[in-house]
């Protein structure tokens, strides 16, 4: 009688897992499509919090469920809703002058998301964010000198330098506020 107890106590606890990882993961593709729209404008590249929300994903989901949210975020805006920077979709955003920012967030969230999900240390942690924010940075970059037909040093001074101080502090925010979010969510008796 106990063993189907446990057995059924164990497969509720598997679905409930998976039905709070896909809500989750719908709630944080929800999140990022209400905070990338609302970007700041300061050159062809505007102040977004979409790698804010990138980073509490990770922290919540782990790298694989947390890259799984950006991209249904990714191809929401794809097919034209606006929740790309500045209330705008469509493919076309995409082979803009932006467009590279938008696909390197996807290996920006697999290298802290890995870091995140595999090593408590905070310093590791930050590392990787700033790593895979640098690596966004490198095929946001390419990707706007080759549609803007700039230059890699004036295309560094209008879309990389003006973010770092602001990328820095969403980072720091992420790392502060990720694990006490985690946190919060075991203590109410969810495992992740």
């Amino acid at each position: 009688m106990n063993g189907s107890i446990n057995k059924t106590m164990n497969k509720n606890v598997k679905v409930n897992n998976k039905t709070y990882m896909l809500t989750v993961t719908a709630l944080m593709t929800a999140v990022t499509c209400v905070l990338a729209p609302m970007s700041v404008p300061i050159g062809p590249v505007p102040i977004s919090l979409t790698n804010l929300a990138i980073y509490f994903a990770l922290y919540l989901l782990g790298w694989k469920m947390g890259t799984v949210s950006y991209i249904v975020y990714l191809i929401i805006g794809i097919v034209g809703v606006p929740v790309f920077s500045g209330f705008t979709g469509g493919f076309a955003k995409l082979l803009g002058p932006t467009g590279g920012y938008i696909i390197g967030f996807i290996p920006m969230a697999i290298i802290a998301g890995l870091a995140i999900e595999k090593s408590g240390s905070r310093i590791l942690h930050f590392i990787a964010m700033v790593v895979g924010t640098a690596v966004c940075y490198a095929f946001g970059t390419a990707w706007f000198c080759v549609v803007m037909k700039s230059d890699v040093a004036a295309a560094l001074g209008m879309c990389v330098f003006p973010f770092i101080p602001g990328d820095i502090a969403k980072i720091v925010i992420a790392m502060v506020a990720g694990p006490i979010l985690k946190k919060r969510i075991q203590k109410a008796g969810v495992r992740l």
